[in-house]
């Protein structure tokens, strides 16, 4: 992590909603100075601006830099790559992944070039397949390469139970683990409010329309917003990830990680319960699966593997 005779430095490759409001939002909590860098450089110049701007107005210090030149983006101690195809409405995120694919290679390779001892934060989509991509292509450790994946879909699980149950989210333990897509596992029997399982609290048909909702709580946002794909809990969730690893926080996360023979899972990044610090992956964390969970998950990982079966046979 970075020196203590150096300021923290984080950089943001690609300037759309995504990646803009992970900027904001870690300006806002001063995690590191910022750079945002994009294909379009003057587009990621005029959102620097604007929200070094805003921080000056919340009298923050922060700065953020638009750049084109990932030069700029030289000895950053964490690189989120955002940079890829949206989805529409009608499109799953598996729909992405051959254009997506040859973005993440790219974006990699040159964000390593720049940066050799960074952690890699992949949110593109498919993001399981692109955290694998981006650690084949970029050199680094396991613990080094982290897709965001469970951090979002677990809050989306606690949002729509407290909505059923009219009850505050921070109330809600609730974790969703395997894919980042409608084969995600959200562990029904691990989920707790204010302690008391989730099974005691609803019918099991209301968690499981709860557990659909949850797959497909993505497509939901697409198919309302028409013209493209959710940014603000996406940014939050990517921001959560980050100041665990920029502030050392040792938390564990629901993350896409690469697993070497836990969860009976080898050499495929899979969304595990990970213990998160400054080194990136401090620790996968076992936790003890139903047996409906752990039928759900190895239906999921067989997904992920699937899907990037399908990548490399058509390279």
């Amino acid at each position: 992590m970075a020196e203590r005779n150096r300021k923290t430095k984080l950089s943001i490759i690609g300037a759309g909603n995504v990646g803009s409001h992970v900027a904001v939002y870690a300006a806002g909590k001063g995690l590191a100075d910022i750079v945002l860098l994009d294909q379009n450089a003057d587009k990621a110049k005029g959102i620097g601006l604007d929200i070094t701007q805003a921080m000056a107005m919340a009298s923050n210090d922060r700065v953020v830099i638009g750049t084109g030149d990932y030069a700029d983006t030289a000895d950053s101690d964490v690189v989120v790559i955002t940079a890829g195809l949206a989805r529409k409405p009608g499109m799953s995120r598996d729909d992405l992944l051959e254009a997506n694919a040859g973005i993440v290679r790219a974006v990699a390779r040159d964000a390593v070039k720049h940066s050799p001892n960074c952690v890699l934060v992949v949110v593109t989509n498919p993001v399981n397949t692109m955290a694998q991509l981006a650690y084949e292509v970029s050199g680094l450790p396991r613990e080094r390469v982290i897709g965001v994946s469970g951090v979002l879909d677990s809050a989306r699980f606690k949002a729509f139970i407290a909505e059923a149950l009219s009850v505050g989210a921070s109330r809600i333990d609730a974790m969703v683990l395997g894919d980042h897509g409608a084969q995600m596992v959200p562990l029904v029997d691990h989920c707790l409010v204010d302690g008391v399982s989730i099974r005691e609290l609803m019918p099991p048909e209301q968690i499981a329309a709860i557990v659909n909702r949850v797959r497909h709580g993505g497509s939901e946002i697409v198919e309302l917003l028409k013209t493209g794909s959710a940014y603000y809990a996406p940014g939050t969730a990517t921001v959560e990830l980050l100041e665990c690893i920029l502030k050392d926080r040792q938390v564990t996360l629901p993350c896409a990680v690469y697993l070497e023979g836990e969860y009976g899972v080898d050499g495929l990044y899979v969304g595990v319960p990970t213990l998160i610090g400054a080194v990136g992956v401090e620790k996968v964390i076992r936790l003890h699966l139903s047996e409906a969970e752990q039928r759900d998950f190895d239906l999921s990982v067989a997904h992920i593997r699937e899907r990037l079966e399908v990548l490399r046979s058509k390279a």
